[in-house]
């Protein structure tokens, strides 16, 4: 893959100087910066990990580039978690999840399709923490489409014409590997009014081959490990205001990526059956992002737009990506409530 890569990044800088170095040093792996909003990718301890209600299921959308590319890259992913065996441990439980995933860029329909089973163990290990293990496993499919793909081979000194014979060829036009993801979580509550989560994952565990070229001596054409890890909390301020700060770090390779900033929730009804949600959030020298949602009851949408501030915005005018999340949480019986979840601090829970 990282052979076809150059290729790819080496036609982009001839049309689009300084792309180049924008590509290589962000990578393009599947994520979202919402990562808080897609829990089951960021980390498979988050599985079954609600803890406002006993199930959840999202969808995520994100179209990015469009400034820049005929056909910007979109990634699209739904996912489901729920808690089972909870009458199985006095303390603890099991969450069972599953994501999909799919991504389509640039004009050779560059199409990655992932499938994830999660499963994860949360445990309370006293009155106000808990601690959380998970993994999934998942399929990964990639193909790509080369009828419309310019090489460097097939420029004239003035156009790309891909009527000229090229000496680039792939060996197959898709791949497919099994992929292996593991992550931890600690989570501490002390009131009901505060709360702070801190986690790690490792994707690729098992560097999984991924590439349209046979092997050759020297290429390694197996996917580094990437490492994630996260910070989050949520205060409870007081009846009408309640805050969420992030922060997100993932590194692969030589590639790294930080996000960070705050959101907040201003109650909009008596027990928050309503609620505006507001925030900004800041990836490192490459983009603000402002998010703006809503909250009806148990359903949440939100959505965020990447501001360039990078080079790039030479280019892109500044139009990095924009992303909706829509998250559902849930119940299985109201009047029980959900006894055994970690005190996530709401206005339900509110004292003042």
């Amino acid at each position: 893959m990282k052979k076809g890569l150059k290729i790819l990044f080496g036609i982009l800088s001839r049309c689009i100087p300084g792309l180049l170095f924008v590509i290589s040093l962000k990578g393009q792996d599947l994520h979202f910066s919402q990562f808080m909003n897609s829990p089951l990718t960021t980390n498979p301890a988050n599985t079954g990990f609600i803890p406002g209600g006993d199930y959840r299921m999202g969808i995520n959308y994100r179209n990015q580039w469009s400034g820049i590319m005929a056909i910007p890259y979109k990634t699209t992913s739904a996912f489901g978690d729920i808690q089972i065996l909870r009458n199985r441990f006095e303390t603890g439980w099991i969450g069972a999840g599953g994501t999909i995933l799919q991504d389509v860029a640039g004009s050779g329909n560059l199409t990655s399709t992932k499938i994830f089973g999660s499963l994860a163990y949360h445990q309370l290990i006293d009155a106000g923490s808990l601690v959380s293990a998970g993994f999934n496993v998942g399929w990964a499919s990639k193909r790509i489409n080369v009828t419309n793909l310019k090489f460097p081979d097939q420029f004239d000194g003035r156009f790309f014409d891909n009527k000229l014979p090229t000496a680039v060829i792939l060996a197959r036009n898709n791949t497919n590997y099994l992929n292996l993801q593991l992550g931890l979580n600690y989570a501490y509550f002390p009131n009901e009014k505060v709360y702070l989560n801190i986690g790690y994952s490792a994707l690729n565990v098992n560097r999984p081959r991924e590439s349209f070229f046979d092997a050759s001596p020297g290429i390694d054409n197996r996917l580094a490990v990437r490492h994630t890890g996260f910070l989050n909390g949520s205060f409870l301020l007081n009846s009408q205001w309640l805050i969420n700060p992030n922060i997100y770090y993932t590194t692969q390779a030589k590639s790294f990526e930080i996000v960070g900033g705050m959101n907040a929730h201003y109650n909009l009804s008596g027990e928050g059956e309503y609620q505006l949600i507001g925030g900004l959030y800041y990836r490192l020298n490459d983009s603000f992002i402002p998010l703006i949602g809503l909250q009806w009851k148990d359903i949440k949408a939100t959505f965020t737009y990447d501001a360039t501030i990078s080079t790039l915005k030479n280019y892109n005018n500044g139009r990095g990506a924009f992303e909706f999340s829509l998250i559902k949480e849930g119940l299985f019986d109201t009047y029980l409530g959900n006894k055994k979840q970690s005190m996530c601090p709401s206005f339900k829970n509110s004292s003042y």
